[in-house]
């Protein structure tokens, strides 16, 4: 079964891989910004982009990216709830205290809230690299 769920991983074209970086990570730069500049949420340190997006966020996009956008968004439920979990957990992920989704949502539902709307990032990544690709490579 390892092998079977690997295997979008491991025969992904090196280009396919390399624009999975470019918009992965430069997404995740953003979104450390725009959360940290609406006093949200922020990764304790820069790294952690990488670690999330990079080599988390894209082995499971290319694992999804053949799937319906439902599917995509269902099992990005899980894997973000996962990663959101751990990072509350472990103190690597910083929320602002008060910042505007606690006051609307409630303090108890951040990472809910969080999961809901990161699992998004899984159809949306790969509809956007599929655009990309599209355009840019002619196979």
């Amino acid at each position: 079964m390892s092998k079977t769920l690997l295997r979008p991983i491991t025969q992904a074209p090196f280009s396919l891989i390399l624009l999975y970086v470019c918009i992965y990570i430069t997404w995740g730069f953003a979104m450390n910004y725009i959360g940290q500049l609406l006093e949200i949420a922020k990764f304790q340190n820069w790294w952690q982009v990488i670690t999330c997006y990079g080599l988390y966020m894209i082995p499971v996009s290319l694992v999804l990216r053949k799937y319906s956008v439902f599917d995509q968004y269902c099992y990005g439920l899980l894997a973000m709830g996962l990663l959101e979990f751990a990072g509350y957990t472990l103190g690597t992920s910083y929320v602002y205290p008060n910042n505007i989704l606690v006051q609307w949502f409630g303090p108890y539902t951040f990472a809910l809230l969080m999961t809901l709307f990161f699992a998004a990032y899984f159809p949306l990544g790969n509809s956007l690299v599929k655009l990309i690709k599209n355009r840019i490579f002619t196979d």
